[in-house]
């Protein structure tokens, strides 16, 4: 595989004013992917750029627009929006390229650069690479002339057109009118939308995470940190919380008792209820090779197939659209209905757990709960540098954890795409044999290291 200079697993990512989350490299990436996406001839070519709520955003956002409008695209700035907000309006507003400055979950100090197609869609690594290659190219190549150059403007109604567009994906039979909702908006990117939604859909909205100050965004609060939205559903006694993290991309809620519900649960959920509406389709779910056994065990007892990628939702994405399934996701909460969306919309999949709850006449608690997931223990283990995972022992530790499970579990060593650890998890029904695997791969994998 080609090393890449900038883009990382989902953008250009780093700590702002850091390599690579640099004016200098979001100017260079704004001029190198106006130049691609340029289809030629006399029409104005069209960007749109939404952010979150973070200071740096006030840094990458003007270097990105001087990049684009000096190869002669008009960029329109949407301001604090999500991500699956800014995919949607690249597509329904015929632009050539959508652009979001979001670190998703992280914390205020990192920042990055998501880019989307003019069909709404993530880059593929093969665009990602050839827009690096003109990155590191002489700039002053391919400038527009004084006359050509692009026209620059706030587009104050995107939120508004958002807003309808996630309220028309609750069936118009339903009302959310007797039901005191928390959401926690992580001080993030939909700050305003989120709330103003659900209001607008009859709920009663109690709001946790709406105040961002640029330092803010999933401290102590978001998806990442549910505490907060666990204390404002028990204090109000609500009838479910919900959690978007900081663009808004992914969620996770909870029931009226405070009781976590992830993203395989809300997985099932939909799946079951799709399936008995005759609205499932591709036969089964896609998820990612971390998503709990018991949600395949789950689907397969209603004749439904989960089908695993490799962590990340563009891999989850890339699986439904070859396969032609409409819901797929994440344990971690990115959940992708793509009769909606084109990328994970937490939001846009929390009406549909609310659609349910509304059809239901159970509370949360009794519908959070789809399947019983399988003891699962996921240990982290920070490695120096070499490849641990070529090493003799450390491949006898996972032949043998897989043979000792002998078909009731599964056994999953990966390294991070973004960090030096190698992850070591392992399932199964017997939970003292799940961990003791778990031990031994690690210890082999500390070995290895030695």
């Amino acid at each position: 595989m080609t090393k890449r200079s900038y883009f990382g697993t989902d953008g250009i990512r780093g700590q702002a004013n850091l390599f690579p989350m640099t004016p200098e490299v979001a100017l260079r990436a704004g001029m190198a992917a106006g130049k691609l996406f340029r289809s030629g001839g006399d029409r104005r070519h069209l960007v749109v750029i939404g952010k979150d709520t973070r200071l740096s955003g006030y840094m990458i956002e003007p270097a990105l627009v001087a990049g684009f409008t000096s190869v002669g695209m008009d960029v329109r700035l949407f301001g604090p929006l999500p991500t699956p907000a800014v995919a949607m309006m690249t597509r329904s507003m015929r632009a050539d390229l959508g652009v979001m400055i979001s670190a998703s979950h992280n914390n205020f100090a990192d920042n990055g650069i998501k880019l989307f197609g003019p069909d709404g869609y993530k880059l593929s690594d093969a665009k990602e690479l050839e827009i690096e290659s003109h990155m590191d190219e002489g700039l002053q190549e391919g400038l527009a002339g004084p006359k050509q150059l692009g026209r620059v403007a706030r587009m104050d109604e995107a939120q508004a057109r958002y807003i309808e567009i996630v309220k028309a994906t609750l069936p118009r039979e339903l009302r959310l009118s007797g039901l005191r909702v928390v959401i926690d908006c992580a001080n993030g990117a939909a700050y305003r939308v989120a709330p103003t939604a659900l209001y607008e859909l009859g709920a009663e909205v109690i709001e946790v995470g709406v105040t961002p100050n640029g330092f803010n965004i999933n401290e102590e609060c978001g998806s990442t940190s549910p505490a907060a939205m666990v204390k404002a559903v028990r204090e109000y006694r609500a009838d479910i919380g919900i959690a978007l993290d900081g663009d808004a991309d992914r969620l996770v809620i909870c029931d009226e008792k405070g009781h976590i519900i992830d993203g395989d649960q809300i997985m099932a959920l939909i799946a079951a209820a799709w399936a008995a509406q005759g609205r499932l389709t591709g036969g089964g779910v896609v998820a990612t090779v971390m998503s709990n056994l018991g949600l395949e065990r789950f689907l397969s007892e209603r004749d439904l197939r989960l089908e695993r990628t490799n962590v990340g939702d563009r891999y989850v994405m890339e699986r439904m659209r070859g396969g032609g399934f409409n819901l797929g996701g994440e344990a971690s909460g990115h959940i992708i209905l793509s009769d909606y969306s084109t990328t994970g919309d937490g939001l846009i999949a929390a009406l549909q757990v609310l659609a349910e709850r509304v059809r239901s006449t159970k509370p949360m608690s009794a519908l959070a709960r789809q399947f019983e997931p399988v003891p699962q223990k996921l240990e982290n283990v920070r490695f120096a540098g070499g490849k641990p995972l070529d090493n003799p022992t450390v491949k006898s530790a996972i032949a043998d954890g897989e043979a000792r499970l002998n078909g009731s579990g599964r056994v999953l060593v990966r390294a991070s795409g973004t960090e030096p650890l190698i992850r070591v998890m392992a399932e199964g029904d017997d939970e003292k044999l799940v961990v003791q695997i778990v031990r031994d791969i690690a210890l082999a994998v500390k070995a290895a290291e030695g």
